[in-house]
């Protein structure tokens, strides 16, 4: 009977902690959700490439009248896909932040490779603690230049480059029109050497040495010499 007692003492000794676990846990979300109607995130830049030593500024902005504690953190992936998150070290003398309005500013004066990774702002109210959407910071190697040329150079290259393509199209359609006008000269000089082949031919003269073939035709080629009327005298063999 004693152990059915302290089993039944246990029993409802949970069923109050049970009820009381659910009572902190709809407290603890109804304060939650006071304290974050009135804030709102907005959209941070996804993505910020920047070359090796150059300048760069990350923003953080969100509206929350409520008083808060505001820190920028960074989130670095590893290369056995861990995270390692850490607070950014402001006493760096490359880093500085300021507030403007209702955005928060993170400046680099001069940019490593190891500041890669997803900067956010950890806001923090009590025993709450809202992270914004965050922007990664992309810190890579500028290709160095092969050859180092100065603006006038590089207009006289693009200067003779267009003089070289205008040559290219002109030559070759010079040359096709020149051979086209020494076509139509030698067309023109054939033609008229057929016309002067005509014109010393008297046209008079062409059809009496005609009429006399045709004429010689008629007769045929051999008379009778009684028919002649001249003395004929033959040669003696």
């Amino acid at each position: 009977m004693s152990s059915k007692r302290v089993f039944e003492s246990l029993s409802g000794l949970l069923e109050k902690m049970a009820f009381t676990l659910v009572i902190f846990l709809g407290f603890w979300a109804a304060v939650a959700n006071a304290n974050l109607e009135d804030l709102e995130l907005e959209a941070d830049k996804p993505l910020m490439r920047v070359a090796l030593s150059q300048e760069a500024t990350i923003h953080c902005c969100y509206n929350w009248t409520k008083k808060h504690n505001t820190l920028w953190i960074i989130n670095i992936h590893t290369s056995n896909n861990t995270k390692i998150t850490k607070t950014v070290n402001l006493t760096d003398s490359r880093m500085k932040s300021s507030n403007e309005s209702n955005c928060h500013l993170l400046y680099f004066k001069d940019v490593r490779l190891n500041d890669t990774g997803l900067y956010q702002c950890q806001l923090t109210r009590d025993s709450l603690t809202i992270f914004t959407h965050g922007t990664f910071l992309q810190v890579y190697i500028p290709l160095q230049k092969t050859l180092n040329l100065s603006e006038s150079v590089k207009n006289s290259i693009i200067t003779a480059e267009g003089v070289l393509l205008l040559m290219c199209v002109l030559i070759p359609g010079t040359m096709l029109l020149c051979k086209s006008k020494r076509l139509k000269e030698l067309e023109k000089k054939k033609g008229r050497e057929e016309e002067n082949i005509y014109e010393g031919l008297n046209l008079d003269d062409c059809n009496s040495a005609y009429h006399q073939i045709q004429r010689t035709n008629q007769q045929g080629p051999y008379q009778d010499v009684a028919s002649c009327g001249e003395d004929i005298q033959l040669e003696k063999p």
